[in-house]
């Protein structure tokens, strides 16, 4: 069987997969030529990340495929339910990204208490000429001892909380699902620390948070889910991440937040107009910034792939 991995496969999982006795292509193709490619090689797996995106055109257009693969948690960019309504199956690896995602939020996190996104940009400019002021300017906080919010509170919302808990941290999380969830920390040397959070609901999450991480689906009618209207909710000089999906923000209230003093920082793996955030966003000096970039580790991506792999080899087994 022919397997197209478009946004690119770790070797690992290629290797799985060709002495398993699949064929592996990783060239990117183009979106508006993946139709005639997938029937042109005779395609019957597709595996994708999130630039690539698999609508009801590519599924009635190419009858071959069997298979689509998304090496991540989301599926935002297939159309799931109309492809297996056609008889193609399709996976994802939702674990596999989790523990490299909630690195970023940290990444983020410790960056804004420490102001290190100015730094960043003022040091090459004004180091040499205005140290002594950039030193008294760029005072910060502690996370130990805060709260961190965590809306979603799935495989990689728990992540982020275990990373919170072992940091001194306080837990709020809100999930479209009640649940009580006993979060495991593995501490080297001491063992294993069990500590269970009950999720509540989102305006208490929203008021009494100091850092607030977001970590859920997009919405079925694709409206943000924070936006204006519980934006002023927020704890005022609270601190929002999201290296979850774009959409799930209004930006343009978001910036108004940022503007008022309403939110004192913000970081951003991910943005409604990818590959083109809004510009706004991009030059505003309480904002940190990646290119979505959340499970771009090689851990992560060998899992990612690995588990793909795994899966498409227990779907079909070749002889």
């Amino acid at each position: 069987m022919k397997i197209l991995a478009n946004d690119g496969l770790a070797a690992d999982g290629v290797t799985l997969l060709e002495n398993a006795g699949f064929s592996v292509s990783t060239e990117n193709i183009g979106q508006e030529q993946l139709i005639d490619s997938i029937n042109s090689s005779n395609l019957e797996i597709l595996l994708v990340r999130s630039a690539t995106k698999v609508r009801k055109d590519i599924i009635d257009a190419c009858p071959n495929l069997k298979l689509i693969g998304r090496g991540g948690v989301g599926m935002d960019n297939i159309d799931v339910e109309y492809a297996r309504e056609k008889g193609i199956k399709v996976i994802n690896t939702p674990a596999a990204s989790s523990q490299s995602v909630a690195e970023l939020v940290f990444a983020h996190l410790f960056g804004l208490c420490r102001n290190l996104h100015k730094s960043n940009r003022n040091m090459p400019i004004k180091g040499n000429s205005e140290f002594a002021e950039l030193k008294k300017k760029y005072k910060g906080v502690e996370l130990r001892g805060k709260t961190m919010g965590i809306i979603g509170f799935g495989r990689i919302g728990q992540s982020v909380a275990k990373y919170a808990l072992g940091l001194g941290m306080k837990i709020r999380a809100y999930d479209a699902i009640s649940m009580s969830i006993d979060v495991q920390l593995e501490i080297h040397g001491a063992g294993d620390v069990t500590v269970r959070i009950n999720t509540e609901d989102l305006d208490s999450v929203l008021t009494l948070s100091d850092f607030i991480s977001l970590h859920t689906p997009a919405q079925a009618d694709g409206s943000p889910i924070l936006m204006a209207s519980n934006m002023s909710q927020i704890k005022k000089g609270a601190i929002l991440i999201n290296a979850s999906r774009g959409g799930i923000i209004d930006e343009s209230d978001l910036i108004i937040a940022l503007d008022s003093g309403q939110l004192n920082g913000v970081a951003l793996d991910v943005f409604n107009n990818e590959p083109n955030p809004d510009n706004r966003l991009l030059v505003h000096p309480k904002i940190s910034l990646t290119p979505h970039i959340g499970a771009a580790t090689g851990e992560a991506q060998n899992r990612v792939a690995t588990e793909l792999a795994n899966q498409i080899i227990e779907a079909f087994q070749p002889a």
